[in-house]
């Protein structure tokens, strides 16, 4: 039952986003979310600190992607897609690490599956965010706060994602984006 689950979630996350863009990524570069992910280590999935500069690095990222999107409503709908869909590719992969975890009885793996999961489900959250202060359309950063407010209430939860939600909240940016 888990893996029927975990496949039918994973297909709608990796969907979310999928067909969104006009075309290849053009948005330039991508504003750093507020905290940086985590990456594997080889011992087995476990999560490693960021590197020494990371934070540097993030900062001079976010000013760039910042000034490349302000008011360029666009380019904003353009990286909005694209990171909705590396968002769905990320949380499929969370909701997996998840279900093993807890099927393993590792507690010390579930608390940095969960973790991991709350800081993914957050720098989603803030990536909105962001794009819907940088936007000049109304509507669009009308959609782009409310999906923010909408995936920051999953309190790091990707388990409470279910495919009418992830189409739903593809719908608004569509429409916001003029595509739907």
């Amino acid at each position: 039952m888990r893996r029927l689950c975990l496949t039918a979630v994973s297909g709608a996350l990796v969907l979310f986003g999928a067909g969104c863009s006009t075309g290849p990524d053009k948005a330039g570069p991508v504003a750093a979310p507020a905290v940086a992910p985590a990456a594997p280590t080889a011992a087995g999935g476990g999560t490693s600190a960021p590197a020494a500069g990371a934070a540097s690095a993030a900062a001079s990222a976010e000013a760039g992607g910042d000034a490349a999107l302000k008011g360029n409503s666009a380019a904003i709908c353009d990286q909005a897609a694209t990171t909705g869909a590396h968002a769905g590719a990320t949380f499929a992969q969370d909701l997996k690490l998840l279900i093993d975890a807890e099927t393993g009885q590792d507690s010390a793996a579930v608390t940095q599956a969960r973790a991991k999961t709350s800081r993914d489900v957050q720098n989603y959250a803030y990536a909105l965010a962001d794009m819907g202060k940088l936007a000049s359309e109304p509507g669009l950063k009308k959609a782009l706060t409310a999906m923010s407010k909408q995936v920051g209430a999953l309190k790091g939860d990707v388990r409470k994602l279910d495919a009418a939600q992830l189409a739903a909240l593809q719908a608004t940016l569509e429409k916001a984006c003029g595509k739907g």
